[in-house]
């Protein structure tokens, strides 16, 4: 088989398109990076999707503990509090045994036994609670100065937070957002080692190299390969989030602007 037929048979068959069947023997790198690549999909999916759900909750969740009121602030601080101190691995072993639970009770709940749905929820709070206490860390540093112009021009509630606190918060937080949106892309690697099952041995792509790695007794070619891959989304991510970066700094001299620096995070 040619790699050109590898490609046309592997590339998509992480979401079911293709040969049904992984290869057994004769191992090739044509396939392993084109099965790991494949998994990629389903890393891409679980990280755009979580991020950007994640975000609007994210901005509740900082505005409410922010909040004067203890029936939005004790909430927001509570969740905030539990999904940041427990590990992530927990989460997704609590969470499918849950939703399994629930779908015994009602088979509405059926659906979340699946990781397409159900690891998707806990990566949402998860990386909500992380980015909603960088929000509300960026909320507590706006400066007073910002507050008391948009109350010198008759700004209040709703305008004065889309108008002034909303985009300074934004700035200030972007940064530390970014290193948040390539640690949860890192996280989804997590999905398939869980309770969550590969359906049809439909998995990520971390679920690939450790297929190839067993059958191989070699994992000096298969896990680089995966590196390889996240190497390249980071990349992606952080020239992405760099132009948003200088959208958002694009009123302030050079010299001010923020810099996007990549900080490891070496237990999430």
């Amino acid at each position: 088989m040619s790699c050109w037929e590898t490609i046309a048979d592997y590339s998509l068959r992480s979401i079911g398109i293709g040969a049904r069947l992984l290869p057994k023997e004769d191992f090739t790198l044509c396939q392993q990076f084109t099965l790991i690549g494949s998994g990629m999909l389903w890393n891409i999916y679980f990280g755009v999707l979580a991020l950007i759900s994640g975000f609007f909750f994210a901005t509740a969740l900082a505005v409410g503990k922010a909040a004067k009121n203890p029936l939005f602030r004790k909430p927001a601080e509570w969740f905030i509090f539990l999904f940041r101190g427990s590990p992530l691995f927990i989460q997704f072993f609590f969470a499918y045994f849950l939703f399994l639970s629930l779908k015994q009770v009602a088979p509405i709940f059926a659906p979340f036994t699946a990781a397409w749905l159900g690891a998707l929820v806990v990566l949402f709070f998860n990386t909500a609670a992380y980015s909603g206490e960088i929000f509300y860390g960026a909320l507590l540093s706006i400066p007073k100065g910002d507050t008391e112009a948009a109350d010198a021009y008759g700004l209040s509630g709703w305008h004065r937070f889309r108008r002034v606190v909303f985009p300074t918060m934004m700035r200030l937080a972007w940064p530390a957002y970014t290193n948040e949106a390539i640690f949860l892309f890192h996280a989804t690697t997590l999905v398939y080692f869980t309770g969550f099952p590969a359906w049809k041995q439909k998995g990520d792509a971390l679920y690939y190299a450790s297929y190839f790695a067993d059958k191989t007794f070699n994992p000096f070619i298969p896990y680089p390969i995966l590196a390889g891959y996240f190497i390249i989304l980071t990349l992606i991510i952080v020239s992405i989030f760099g132009m948003i970066n200088r959208r958002l700094n694009r009123h302030l001299p050079t010299e001010r602007r923020s810099k996007i620096k990549f900080r490891p995070n070496i237990i999430r």
